[in-house]
C-alpha cells in the first residue's frame, strides 16, 4: 500500500520538471527555378550567391510549437538568374514547465539551431540535383540573429510609444 501510494506522488514530481523535446523535424517546402535554361548555361562567368534566412514560430497549442526556418538562395550569372532554391525546414516542438521567460528564447535560437543542419543538407542536395556544385550554407549564430530582433522589437516599442504609431513589429509570432 505504502508503495503505491508513493508512485503518484513520485510521478507528479517528474511531471513538474522541465523538458524540452523533439516531435518531429519535417521538410515543409522546397523548391527549385531554372528560369534562364537553358541558355544560362552557355554563359562563363562566376555566379553570385545571394542568400536569405527567416524563422517563423506558430503556436499550436499550450505545450507545442511549430518553428520554421525558411531560406531563399538565389545564384545569378551577369544579372541573370542561374538559379533559385526555396526551402523551408520545420520541426515541432514539446515545452513542458518552462518558465515562459525561457521560452522565447528557446524558440528564436535553440530550436533554429536544430532545424540548421536539415534545411542545410536539403539545399545542398537539390543544388547538386539540379546539375550544380552544392552550395553549403555558412554556419548562422542564431543567438546574435535572436538578439538583433530583440533590439529591432524594443527600439520599435519605443518609437511607438513617442510616435503614437502601430505596433505591428514582433520577434517571433505567437
Amino acid at each position: 500500500m505504502t508503495e503505491q501510494s508513493s508512485a503518484p506522488s513520485a510521478a507528479n514530481s517528474e511531471s513538474k520538471d522541465p523538458s524540452f523535446r523533439i516531435q518531429r523535424i519535417y521538410l515543409k517546402d522546397l523548391s527549385l527555378e531554372q528560369p534562364n535554361a537553358p541558355e544560362i548555361f552557355l554563359v562563363i562567368a562566376e555566379p553570385q550567391v545571394q542568400i536569405e534566412v527567416d524563422i517563423a514560430v506558430k503556436r499550436i497549442n499550450d505545450e507545442l510549437f511549430e518553428v520554421s526556418l525558411s531560406s531563399t538562395l538565389t545564384s545569378r550569372v551577369e544579372g541573370k538568374v542561374l538559379f533559385l532554391v526555396e526551402a523551408n525546414q520545420a520541426g515541432i516542438f514539446e515545452f513542458n514547465n518552462i518558465p515562459a521567460e525561457q521560452v522565447d528564447p528557446m524558440l528564436g535560437i535553440t530550436c533554429p539551431t536544430i532545424l540548421f543542419p536539415y534545411l542545410r543538407s536539403n539545399m545542398a542536395d537539390v543544388i547538386s540535383r539540379a546539375g550544380f556544385q552544392p552550395i553549403h550554407l555558412n554556419e548562422i549564430n542564431f543567438h546574435g540573429m535572436y538578439e538583433h530582433r530583440l533590439m529591432q522589437a524594443q527600439q520599435a516599442a519605443a518609437s511607438s510609444e513617442n510616435d503614437g504609431a502601430d505596433e505591428s513589429k514582433i520577434i517571433l509570432p505567437n
